[in-house]
């Protein structure tokens, strides 16, 4: 996958900062990320508050806001989506 464009990285930019590495490890290079990110990008509320930290739980509106604006829809939406991501099949 290409490296975010720059309307993304703005985006990015915006989440809190001890998550975009993550994140865009995430996106640009298949690596799964820890339990808050995995959770998000497999569309589990429930997994994603309890994995939360303060900082994120406030702030999940915007996680969702950046993948549906910025990410691949194959990369985030369930737990199939986020498996195939992970093994490099980036087809939705």
């Amino acid at each position: 996958m290409s490296k975010l464009d720059s309307d993304a990285e703005a985006a990015l930019k915006r989440l809190p900062e001890h998550c975009q590495a993550g994140l865009r490890r995430y996106i640009e290079d298949h690596v799964q990320p820890g339990g808050f990110l995995s959770a998000v990008l497999r569309n589990d509320l429930r997994d994603a508050v309890m994995a939360a930290d303060d900082i994120n739980r406030a702030r999940l509106d915007q996680y969702v806001i950046f993948l549906y604006n910025h990410a691949p829809s194959a990369c985030w939406g369930g737990e199939r989506w986020f498996n195939a991501w992970i093994e490099g099949e980036d087809e939705k």
